[in-house]
């Protein structure tokens, strides 16, 4: 036992933590003094109920958990834990391997390695050793990942700071549709994977715009029908650029469907109602909103009394009546979180 202790390496150890979850406190003391030994972060918990909560509101790299234990098992608490956590690396530990849960629970709850409990710890600690090189690699790999991610980030955005360098309007109006959305997403109690690809499709909704002959897209005057069918070719491609990159996947709806209308009369699909991505439809209340709040060369703003006549009057044809709902709540009721936007995105 001491000898699988001295082949871990204290130095590598350092700065993993490790949840250990087994209603034999004897298990938890003994698991404490080894793995911080070897130079983890150790937290023991005798109550599965208390351990969702701790991984819920903590960061943990590993989980050691018991498989029968009261009030609920193991493999209960991997099933409430992978409600809101998918990354965490779970051992499970059960008396008997007979008494393990199927094979095809395993794979279902995404759980990473089990074994037997023993007086001796050697082969769960060959376990854990095994699961924080995996752990260290994909932490690598989301590094490197990140990396990618921003250097083409920042590929893209000079191709929109390419297009809001020709057209005025344009310039502010992708930051602020970006807000806009955001902001509603917040009031709709969205994840923060949906507010982040809100955030980002908004500031590359227009991209497509690139494409667009510079004479149509700064004309002073309203457009002719013909040069309005040309700029109508810009949510196309916008999602053809964005499509060279798997990282814009989720961007992609929003950027080739926020000119859709809830009566399928938008374009370029002619999407109606439900068919819309959602997250389009939200992101196409903003861009309304930001295009009747700004001043162009060939009209004024519009006052938000106005506006939001127009919402009422547009709302089920449209826009999304439901998210409309929500979005005039928003400017009757937090038109000061509506003003910071405008006031930082002039």
């Amino acid at each position: 036992m001491r000898k699988g202790l001295q082949n871990l390496d204290t130095n590598e150890n350092r700065g993993y933590k490790i949840i250990a979850v087994d209603d034999e406190e004897g298990i938890i003391d003994s698991l404490s003094i080894f793995l911080k030994r070897s130079g983890y972060e150790f937290i023991g918990v005798t109550d599965p109920m208390e351990a969702i909560e701790r991984v819920k509101h903590e960061h943990f790299d590993l989980m050691i958990l018991d498989f029968i234990m009261t009030p609920i098992h193991g493999d209960q608490v991997v099933e409430e834990i992978r409600t809101f956590n998918k990354e965490l690396y779970i051992l499970l530990l059960t008396g008997h391997k007979d008494l393990a849960p199927p094979l095809e629970t395993i794979r279902r709850l995404d759980i990473q390695g089990y074994c037997e409990k023993s007086d001796k710890f050697d082969q769960l600690l060959l376990l854990i050793e095994s699961g924080i090189k995996s752990i260290a690699q994909m932490n690598e790999i989301k590094k490197i990942n990140q990396e990618l991610e921003k250097a083409y980030l920042e590929s893209i955005e000079t191709l929109r700071y390419t297009v809001e360098a020709k057209d005025s309007y344009t310039r502010g109006h992708s930051d602020r549709v970006s807000q806009y959305s955001v902001l509603i997403g917040k009031h709709l109690g969205l994840s923060d994977d949906d507010l982040r690809t809100l955030r980002i499709g908004g500031l590359f909704h227009d991209i497509g715009k690139i494409g667009v002959p510079d004479s149509i897209l700064l004309k002073d005057a309203k457009l002719t029908d013909d040069e309005y069918s040309e700029i109508k070719n810009h949510p196309s491609i916008g999602a053809h650029i964005l499509s060279t990159a798997t990282i814009f996947k989720n961007m992609i709806p929003i950027v080739k469907h926020h000119h859709e209308r809830f009566d399928g009369h938008g374009y370029p699909s002619q999407l109606k109602g439900t068919d819309i991505p959602y997250l389009a439809r939200i992101a196409a209340i903003a861009d309304s909103f930001d295009a009747m709040t700004s001043k162009r060369t060939y009209r004024d703003s519009m006052s938000i009394e106005a506006v939001i006549e127009e919402f009422e009057r547009c709302k089920g044809t449209q826009f999304d009546p439901d998210l409309t709902d929500v979005f005039l709540d928003i400017l009757h009721n937090h038109m000061d979180e509506i003003k910071e936007i405008q006031e930082k995105y002039k």
